[in-house]
Formats: C-alpha cells, structure tokens, sequence
C-alpha cells in the first residue's frame, strides 16, 4: 500500500486557515488582495505615539517621511493619535510587503482588507 503525502497537506492549509481571520481570508480569495494596516482601537495613546516614533523613525531611513500626518499634510486631519497612527503603520507595513509580522507593532496592529483612506489622505 502506497503511503499518502495527503494529509501533510491538509494539515497544513488547515493550520494556515485557522492562523487568520476567516473574513481575510474570503476577500483575498475573491481577489480583493490589497491590505493594510491600522492601529487597533484599544490601544492607548502611549503606544500610539511609541508606534509612530517607531514606524517613522524607520521610514527616515529608508529615505521616506511622515509628512503627510504633519499640519498641512494630506492625513493630518482628524487629528487624532489613532488617526496617525494608523496612517505610518500602514506605510511601515507596506514598506515592508505588507508581511503580517511587520503590522505588529507589540500587538497592537491589525491587518484590515477595508481600504481606510479618506478624502485625500490614501493610504498606499
């Protein structure tokens, strides 16, 4: 009797099922792929602020800025800790090929294929 190399698979694309959020899953397999990053509503206002010195710290040296959560900039408004936040988080995540690891941000990220952008702020 030949032995199955079956259940390795099924295991396995069960395992990465049941690893994301079934509703992610539904939309990229309806081919809406693009996702972004936000800043879960739970988190408090120190960890938003650590997230944005962390996200565009990293983004000054890879030669990119956060200006466009500055006075004047396209995502300013709603001037809100949440609101740019969630604004550099999105552009570390993308940065970095919208890889899951890189919308931690210690746990308080959250992968959303709901397009945030509003008006003229558009997240990338």
């Amino acid at each position: 009797m030949a032995k199955s190399t079956l259940y390795p698979q099924v295991f396995f694309y069960l395992l990465l099922l049941l690893s994301f959020d079934s509703g992610i899953l539904l939309k990229l397999a309806n081919g809406q792929s693009k996702t972004c990053c936000v800043a879960k509503p739970s988190t408090d206002d120190a960890a938003l602020a650590s997230n944005i010195d962390s996200a565009c710290n990293y983004l000054g040296t890879r030669g990119l800025n956060c200006n466009q959560i500055q006075p004047g900039g396209a995502c300013y408004d709603p001037e809100t800790l949440i609101n740019h936040a969630s604004v550099v988080m999105n552009s570390y995540y993308q940065d970095n090929g919208g890889q899951e690891h890189a919308c931690h941000f210690t746990n308080s990220g959250l992968i959303t294929v709901s397009d945030p952008s509003y008006g003229n702020c558009q997240y990338a």
